[in-house]
């Protein structure tokens, strides 16, 4: 297929480097020349903007950091939806289903149909092509889009309502922010009561409280104190808060929810958006007097 590809950060540049290399041409376009330039070299096409791409192809995937991003790289000036080509606008952000149906309402008035198309799994999912690519729009375009999906990760069909996907990309986040904060919490608890960390995650993955924090974050990026495992703290925090007002929305009950969402307003204003999400546990170690992992462990101060 030839593709139109927008916004070349840590997710999108090695979801598009898999594109090329399954032999899709694509037109790309980013505020980093240099990212652009290294798709360049691999075969891509450079356009100058988001309505440049549009007015060379008829497909145009997108991955970009927030939901401002998504919508002016969608319906602004200089956007998709004033390219002559353009027929429909995948989504790879996470935007929440309120911003999906505004994109598709906007687009739908230019003949341009709006594909949410948000994906889980990390820069290592997308490295690999291992993602979980969670899609909603026309099952018509779906099944045009789907060789093209594949390259990129294990594709779930969600339904045909604009917004269903981003509900269930919510979902499964809420379930990763949850994961780091409360295996960060029982960690801690373990290292404060003498525990050896290292051991302790070996348990719990071999025991009924694995989850993707002890199995994946920590073995890689919080014992060894690293915290780089490539996704920031405000793109979670950000996804959190959407959570929080998608289930609001629908009216329910969100006791275990609000306390997460309290913990990471705590973790961004200790550490800042630009953190790796990983570093979640070090507000909570802070406040037990504590350090997990590393050559530090144990006992703040030891």
């Amino acid at each position: 297929m030839d593709i139109g590809f927008i916004g070349l950060g840590n997710m999108g540049f090695p979801m598009a480097r898999r594109l090329i290399e399954a032999g899709h041409k694509l037109v790309v376009f980013d505020t980093r020349r240099e990212a652009v330039d290294q798709l360049v070299a691999r075969g891509a096409t450079a356009a100058t903007s988001p309505k440049d791409v549009a007015d060379k192809v008829e497909t145009v995937m997108a991955s970009l950091p927030s939901l401002k991003a998504s919508l002016e790289v969608a319906t602004g000036a200089n956007g998709v939806i004033e390219g002559s080509r353009a027929k429909r606008f995948i989504d790879l952000s996470t935007v929440g289903s309120q911003m999906a149906v505004k994109i598709h309402g906007l687009l739908a008035q230019r003949n341009i149909v709006q594909i949410d198309c948000p994906v889980s799994g990390g820069v290592g999912g997308a490295e690999k092509g291992t993602l979980a690519v969670m899609v909603s729009g026309p099952k018509a375009e779906f099944e045009l889009l789907r060789p093209a999906l594949d390259v990129i990760g294990k594709v779930f069909f969600i339904g045909e309502k604009p917004g269903a996907a981003q509900t269930m990309k919510l979902a499964n986040n809420f379930l990763s922010a949850t994961a780091i904060v409360a295996t960060s919490e029982a960690v801690v608890m373990g290292v404060k009561a003498g525990l050896d960390p290292a051991v302790m995650i070996d348990v719990i993955n071999a025991g009924s409280g694995m989850n993707t924090a002890s199995r994946d974050k920590f073995p890689r990026s919080v014992l060894p104190r690293s915290f780089d495992f490539g996704f920031a703290t405000g793109l979670m925090v950000k996804d959190v808060r959407l959570a929080l007002e998608e289930m609001k929305q629908l009216g329910l009950s969100m006791e275990v929810a609000d306390a997460v969402g309290r913990l990471w307003e705590t973790v961004i204003s200790a550490e800042g958006a630009e953190s790796d999400f990983t570093a979640a546990i070090k507000p909570i170690e802070k406040k037990a007097g504590v350090v997990v992992g590393g050559k530090a462990g144990g006992l703040a101060g030891k």
